[in-house]
């Protein structure tokens, strides 16, 4: 009777791990194909850093994983592919401070004269503070951060100069669909309209909107000097935005694709640093070039009255997070 229940054991043991096997080597031959959707254009640092993504886990994964990129919202709006990716009908975008719909914290990313420079950004984006956003994204969003990518500072654009937070004067102006957004631009005296990015050029070429509020980068890419003649350098918002994949199919992955997935990141991270930095010192330049006007704006001014509303709009929670970022050293 041992004998029969030793045996009965062992053939048990056995059956699961031709089982696991079986599984394993189901999973190692299976191919991931990535639904990378984002914003941008194509001649966009953001977009070149998804194809460098792209090139490199294709390569060290030997095609076991694919990367499909969707530029200029194909997959639809920054919001439309984050629930996609929810939804498992995307799997990858590049997004920020929108995500404070569902993680609070993320609102940091993109907080009002929160950040001084690059290098303040990188100490919070890369440290204990940006880790503890990045978790409650994961936690709450199901996406993961995979890589962070510098902003160049937000600065508003319209067709009259505007030096001060009275020259807004009730102006139509494009946001993101983010709240503080919406808070601190009523503070300083415009009259926000949240609307997804692809929508601007057609909205301002009409006169829906008066103004928006982008980096140079995203100014350049998207034309809008055709449409916009004033750049007004209030530099409102210097932040950081984050490249993501699902948790759900991250950890569908066996560990050895995930770490490709991990170390590719990495390095796009850097490949997207590297551009970033050489488009900024030439970028103004060309704008100017393109016709637009650079104007000097009342800096105090408009600080002042932002981080008032920043202060006000922020939740107990959200604000401790805010002064910990501001004196970050």
């Amino acid at each position: 009777m041992i004998r029969k229940i030793l045996m009965t054991a062992m053939l048990v043991l056995m059956a699961a791990a031709l089982v696991s096997a079986g599984g394993s080597r189901d999973q190692a031959q299976q191919v991931y194909t990535l639904r990378f959707g984002h914003l941008a254009n194509e001649q966009n640092p953001w977009h070149l850093a998804a194809v460098n993504f792209k090139e490199n886990v294709e390569s060290r994964s030997q095609g076991r994983i694919q990367v499909n990129i969707f530029p200029n919202e194909q997959l639809g709006s920054e919001m439309d592919t984050v629930t996609g990716i929810q939804a498992g009908t995307a799997h990858m975008t590049i997004t920020g401070e929108s995500l404070q719909n569902w993680a609070p914290m993320a609102a940091l990313l993109g907080a009002p004269y929160a950040i001084r420079d690059l290098a303040h950004l990188d100490t919070v984006a890369s440290g204990p503070l940006g880790r503890e956003i990045e978790q409650q994204i994961t936690d709450t969003v199901g996406l993961r951060p995979i890589a962070y990518f510098a902003r160049g500072p937000r600065n508003l654009t319209s067709n009259r100069p505007i030096r001060h937070p009275r020259d807004l004067n009730n102006m139509r102006l494009r946001v993101p669909n983010v709240p503080l957004f919406v808070s601190v631009w009523e503070t300083l005296g415009a009259n926000p309209t949240p609307m997804a990015f692809g929508e601007v050029f057609t909205a301002l070429q009409q006169g829906t909107i008066d103004g928006q509020e982008n980096p140079y980068s995203l100014i350049r890419s998207a034309s809008f000097y055709e449409v916009q003649s004033h750049l007004n350098l209030t530099e409102h918002v210097r932040g950081w935005i984050y490249v993501v994949i699902g948790e759900e199919v991250f950890q569908s992955m066996p560990q050895d694709l995930q770490q490709i997935v991990l170390d590719a990141g990495r390095e796009m991270q850097a490949f997207e640093r590297r551009m970033f930095l050489e488009e900024e010192s030439r970028l103004e330049q060309e704008l100017k070039d393109l016709g637009m006007t650079f104007v000097q704006v009342d800096f105090a001014a408009f600080q002042s009255l932002a981080t008032d509303a920043v202060r006000r709009t922020l939740t107990a929670e959200q604000l401790a997070m805010y002064e910990r970022i501001v004196n970050t050293r």
